[in-house]
C-alpha cells in the first residue's frame, strides 16, 4: 500500500489495517479538520456521492458526526432507522440493504448491535461500508479520532503510556482502541473489575489489571471507558457509589499519572460513576471535547478516502 490510498473498499476495523493505512487517515483527518473552523463549512469533495446511514442502535454522537461529516464533504444523506421501516414488517437485514443498494448509493454507514453485521454486508454487496459500531466488537472510526486526538497533544505514540479503565468486556470501543494503539506503538494497560475484565485479554499484546493505582501511575493518557448498562455492564457490580469509590477518576487519582496527563472519554458520560465533573470539566486535562470535534474530521477523511480520494487533493478546488 502507498499513501494513495486505502486497501479496502470498506472500513470494517482496525485489526485489517497496516500504521501506514492509519497514519493515512490521521493525516487526512488533520489536514481536513480545518473545514470546520470556516465561515462556510463545505467543500466538493464528495459531490454527487450519496450516503445511506443504517443506525439499527441508539446513537447521538456517532450518527450526528457521520452526518455532519457527509454535508462538509456536500455528499447528499439518507438515514434510515429500524423503527417504521420495512424491517419492522420482517424483511431480513440483507434483503433491506440490497434493496437499499439498488438505488445505488456511494456508502452504506452502519451500527447494529450484532457484531459482524458490517462484515457480512460488505461480503455481500458492490457499495462500500462503513463500521460505525458493530455490538462489542469494534468501533473503528472512534478509535481513530482517540489516534488523532492523543497525536495532537503528544505528538508520538512510540512508548506511550495509556491507562483505559472501565467496562472492557463490553466495549467496541476498548478493541478498537488497543489494536489502533498497539499498531502504533503505544503501551496499554487495561483495568477493571474483575467482573469487567474479558478472559484471555493480555494476548491482545496489552497489560491488565484490577488495580486502578496501579494503571494510572506514570500514565501519559487516562482514557475512562462508560459502564454498558445496556448490555448488562451493571450487573457486575454492587452500586453505582460502590463503583465510583474503586474506579471513578478524582483529581487525587490523577496525580498518580504524568503532571501532563491527558483524560479522555469516548462518551456518553456518567458522571459521579466512571469519572468526576471536576476532571470532565478540566480545560487543562480533559479533551473529551476535542475527540468529538476530531470524530468529523477522521469521518470526513475516511468517506473521502473509501471513494478513492488522495492525500490533500480534497484541497483543489475547495
Amino acid at each position: 500500500m502507498t499513501k494513495a490510498g486505502l486497501r479496502s473498499k470498506d472500513l470494517l476495523g482496525i485489526e485489517p489495517l497496516d500504521p501506514e493505512e492509519i497514519g493515512l487517515i490521521l493525516d487526512t483527518a488533520e489536514s481536513m479538520a480545518e473545514i470546520g473552523r470556516r465561515e462556510i463549512k463545505k467543500v466538493p469533495a464528495l459531490r454527487g456521492r450519496m450516503v445511506v446511514n443504517l443506525f439499527f442502535e441508539a446513537s447521538t454522537r456517532t450518527r450526528f458526526s457521520f452526518e455532519t461529516a457527509e454535508k462538509w464533504l456536500s455528499a447528499d444523506t439518507l438515514n434510515f432507522a429500524a423503527k417504521g421501516t420495512s424491517v419492522e414488517k420482517g424483511e431480513t437485514l440483507l434483503d433491506t440493504a440490497k434493496n437499499l443498494e439498488a438505488m445505488s448509493p456511494d456508502f452504506l454507514v452502519i451500527r447494529h448491535s450484532s457484531p459482524g453485521v458490517p462484515h457480512f454486508l460488505a461480503s455481500q454487496l458492490k457499495t462500500r461500508v462503513i463500521n460505525a459500531g458493530d455490538g462489542a466488537h469494534e468501533h473503528p472510526t472512534q478509535a481513530l479520532l482517540d489516534a488523532l486526538t492523543i497525536r495532537q497533544r503528544k505528538k508520538s505514540f512510540e512508548n506511550l503510556k495509556v491507562a483505559i479503565v472501565g467496562d472492557i468486556a463490553h466495549s467496541r470501543v476498548v478493541r478498537s482502541n488497543v489494536w489502533c494503539l498497539t499498531k502504533l506503538k503505544a503501551k496499554v494497560t487495561l483495568c477493571a473489575p474483575p467482573t469487567l475484565m474479558p478472559v484471555d485479554i493480555e494476548s491482545m499484546g496489552v497489560s491488565a489489571t484490577s488495580d486502578f493505582e496501579e494503571a494510572l501511575s506514570g500514565a501519559d493518557v487516562v482514557m475512562m471507558l462508560r459502564v454498558q448498562i445496556e448490555r448488562g455492564g451493571k450487573m457486575a457490580f454492587p452500586s453505582s457509589r460502590e463503583y465510583f469509590a474503586r474506579y471513578g477518576l478524582t483529581r487525587e487519582r490523577l496525580a498518580l499519572a504524568r503532571p501532563d496527563a491527558i483524560v479522555m472519554h469516548p462518551g456518553p458520560m456518567n458522571r459521579g460513576v466512571e469519572i468526576s465533573s471536576e476532571i470532565a470539566d478540566d480545560a487543562d486535562r480533559s479533551v473529551i471535547l476535542s475527540q468529538v470535534a476530531n470524530g468529523v474530521a477522521v469521518r470526513m477523511a475516511v468517506l473521502y478516502l473509501l471513494a478513492g480520494g488522495t492525500p490533500r487533493a480534497w484541497q483543489e478546488g475547495a
